[in-house]
């Protein structure tokens, strides 16, 4: 069994597409059926006729993905796809061959998949984030026990790095047979720096602010936001942990609760009814539920009807809201939470 990154866009433009309609699919809409293209050979062919202004590397570093993809995966295959617009980690089973498909839009490109759990981000270790951090859309992940960690925590178990099992890390393990080095490229051939980055502040974050700490940051975000901001004490809240409104008092409208959720797990839509309440309760117009842990299923589709009233921050809604901020943060906030800009650049290829 292999663990595959198959990634859904720079944006995430095609994980809900995925999601509902139980496939992995890629890009490189341009290209015709890869079912038919028998040897790799062909592929390249292929590649050079449509896309005839790109570089030879561009065209390896593709023919290198696509090739894998239709005629290197394996029925039973796990694949991870990491989602942009929350921060979670899909996870499911290869369950047929390639199919190319013309009813689903541009996704053409497709793997029949059973998505079998979605997981937050700090649910796996630091070095396995950074093995599902490659730019590529499809690479294969072997380095530090990927398989056995992918499958514990499908099963509900933590990450063994995480609750301290000794386990050998930091090489991979032996390529299935058929499947070579130059068939599938692994994890570490290009990393989203970015992306790695927010998973060590996420990390910082969980151990730095935990509790009533995380209600304490997201009221000085708030603050540095431009809101007078009264964060509650630690204890019985009455359903609400932090008030705000505009203005010297904070009497300006709009008038804003927050409910602050630490755990690691998923809350779910009965928090959103009572944040709801607490909403009349105060008169408020606009409602904030930050959810470290994340959200279900069923209360996105609730949040979506409530688009105007209520928004929802998990884990990486809260690092892009302090990056934002970060320099207006107070002195002790910056202490506990060190952090410095760098510009690299981006991958184009």
């Amino acid at each position: 069994m292999t663990v595959w990154v198959v990634r859904s866009g720079r944006y995430g433009e095609r994980e809900t597409l995925a999601l509902d309609n139980g496939v992995a699919v890629i890009g490189w809409e341009e290209m015709p059926d890869l079912s038919t293209l028998k040897v790799r050979e062909d592929l390249r062919a292929v590649l050079n006729r449509s896309f005839p202004t790109a570089s030879s590397k561009t065209l390896t570093n593709w023919e290198s993905q696509l090739w894998p993809f239709a005629h290197v995966m394996q029925v039973g295959d796990l694949v991870v796809m990491p989602l942009k617009t929350r921060s979670a980690i899909a996870i499911g089973r290869v369950k047929g061959p390639y199919v190319y498909r013309q009813d689903l839009g541009d996704a053409r490109h497709t793997r029949p998949v059973e998505w079998l759990k979605e997981v937050q981000r700090n649910e796996f270790a630091q070095d396995l984030l950074y093995s599902f951090g490659s730019f590529m859309t499809v690479c294969r992940v072997s380095r530090n026990r990927a398989e056995e960690r992918v499958l514990a925590v499908l099963s509900g178990k933590p990450d063994p790095m995480l609750s301290g099992s000794s386990m050998a890390v930091g090489r991979p393990v032996p390529v299935p047979s058929g499947i070579t080095e130059e068939a599938a490229p692994e994890e570490t051939a290009v990393l989203d720096l970015a992306e790695i980055a927010d998973d060590a502040i996420r990390m910082k974050i969980g151990t730095a602010f935990r509790g009533h700490g995380l209600s304490s940051l997201i009221g000085e975000v708030l603050k540095a936001q431009g809101y007078h901001a009264v964060v509650s004490p630690p204890g019985a809240d009455g359903g609400v942990d932090i008030v705000a409104g505009r203005g010297a008092l904070g009497m300006e409208g709009p008038r804003l609760v927050v409910q602050v959720k630490s755990q690691d797990k998923a809350v779910d839509v009965p928090v959103l009814r009572e944040l709801q309440g607490v909403m009349r309760q105060f008169n408020a117009e606009q409602g904030l539920l930050v959810a470290w842990g994340g959200v279900t299923k069923a209360l996105q589709r609730e949040a979506q009807r409530l688009f105007f009233e209520i928004r929802i921050w998990d884990a990486g809604d809260v690092v892009t809201a302090i990056q934002q901020v970060y320099e207006k943060l107070p002195e002790e906030v910056q202490a506990d939470l060190p952090m410095k800009r760098i510009w690299v650049l981006t991958e184009q290829e």
